[in-house]
C-alpha cells in the first residue's frame, strides 16, 4: 500500500514515510492511493472477531508487510491495548428502541483518541528502535488529543514530545492530565488563544519542510494517517455488534452518529463505508459547526472565533 497527498503530490509514500510526516510536501494529507474494497464474504468472516482482532485485520491491509512483518504489526497493537481497562477493549452498550452506545473511552485518559493514539505510539516506536533516530512531536490540542498523545509516548527515549493547550479553555482534568506528568520527554505549554489559533503556528512549521525535516519534527493530531487508519476499526466494530444477521443480501445498513470536532473519526468511518461497509454516517457537531457547514451546504468557511461550549474537545473550526 502506498499513499498520496489529498493535493495529488507525495505519490508512493510509503506507511513509514507517511507515519513520520504531519502534512504532506504540498501541504495536502496523506491518504492511500487505493481503497480496499471488502466483499460480503469477508464481512461475514470478519463479524465474529474481537476489536484488537479487527484493528490487526485492517491495519494489515494499509501497512506493507514489507515494513512492519504482519506478526510482529500484531505484537504492536495487542502491546498498544495493554493499559485499556475493559477486558474487551472497546465495548457496546445496548438501550432501548434499537441505540446503542459504543463505548471508546476505556484508555488511559478516558479519550476514545487512546484506542488509535497507543498504536500509533507503537508504530513509531517500532520504526525509532530499527532506524536509531530520534523525533520531537509537535501537538495542538483543544482537550483531549494532548493528554492522549503524551500517554502514548511518555518515557519513551528516542522521542520528545511538545503540547499546546489553550490556557483556560480546556477542562480541568484534561489540563491536570498533561500538566501532572513528570517525564522528561514531556514538554507541556499553555498558550493564549483557541485551540485553532495554536495550530496556526503549528502548521507554519511543517509547511518548513527543510525546517520540519532538519528537526525530524512530526505531528500525532488527527492529521497523521496511523490515526485515522486505526479508527476505521471502530465503525467495524459497531456495525458488527449492531447486526443481527449478515446473512441476508444487500446486507442491513446501519447507522452511525459521530460526535465530530476535526473530522478524523468520520473521514474514519467514510473511509470504511468506501471499503464496503453498509453504514450511513450522521456527524453530530457543537456550535462550532464548520463540519456541518461544509456537508449540508458546501461552506468550508470559518465563522468567527471558536466558541468555548461544555464540549471542549469538540472546539474546533478546522485543522
Amino acid at each position: 500500500m502506498k499513499y498520496i497527498s489529498t493535493r495529488g503530490g507525495a505519490e508512493g509514500t510509503d506507511f513509514e514515510g507517511v507515519l513520520f510526516s504531519g502534512y504532506a510536501p504540498d501541504g495536502g494529507l496523506f491518504m492511500p492511493e487505493e481503497i480496499p474494497l471488502l466483499d460480503s464474504n469477508t464481512l461475514r468472516a470478519w463479524s465474529t472477531f474481537s476489536y484488537p482482532q479487527l484493528v490487526k485485520e485492517l491495519c494489515s491491509l494499509f501497512v506493507s508487510p514489507e515494513l512492519i512483518p504482519r506478526q510482529e504489526l500484531n505484537d504492536l497493537i495487542d502491546r498498544a491495548f495493554t493499559r485499556v481497562r475493559h477486558k474487551d477493549v472497546v465495548h457496546l452498550s445496548r438501550l432501548r428502541n434499537g441505540l446503542n452506545v459504543l463505548e471508546l473511552w476505556h484508555g488511559v485518559t478516558y479519550a476514545f483518541k487512546d484506542l488509535s493514539m497507543s498504536c500509533t505510539g507503537q508504530f513509531l516506536q517500532y520504526f525509532l528502535k530499527k532506524r536509531k533516530k530520534h523525533i520531537t512531536i509537535l501537538v495542538g490540542t483543544a482537550g483531549d488529543t494532548g493528554s492522549s498523545a503524551i500517554e502514548s509516548v511518555r518515557g519513551k527515549k528516542n522521542m520528545d514530545i511538545i503540547v499546546l493547550l489553550p490556557k483556560g479553555l480546556c477542562s480541568q482534568m484534561q489540563e491536570l492530565q498533561m500538566t501532572t506528568v513528570i517525564e522528561e520527554n514531556v514538554h507541556v505549554f499553555a498558550a493564549d488563544g483557541n485551540s485553532d489559533e495554536i495550530d496556526e503556528p503549528i502548521k507554519e512549521l511543517f509547511a518548513n519542510t527543510d525546517f520540519a525535516r532538519k528537526h525530524n519534527l512530526m505531528s500525532l493530531n488527527s492529521i497523521n494517517w496511523s490515526r485515522i487508519m486505526v479508527q476505521i476499526a471502530h465503525h467495524f466494530y459497531a456495525y458488527f455488534q449492531c447486526t443481527t444477521s449478515l446473512d441476508i443480501t444487500p446486507l442491513p445498513t446501519v447507522e452511525i452518529i459521530v460526535p465530530t470536532g476535526g473530522g478524523g473519526n468520520l473521514t474514519a468511518g467514510y473511509i470504511a463505508k468506501k471499503m464496503g461497509l453498509p453504514i450511513q454516517l450522521i456527524a453530530v457537531v457543537n456550535s462550532n459547526d464548520i463540519i456541518h457547514r461544509a456537508v449540508q451546504h458546501g461552506d468550508f468557511s470559518l465563522s468567527g472565533n471558536v466558541q468555548s461550549t461544555l464540549a471542549s474537545a469538540m472546539d474546533i473550526q478546522v485543522y
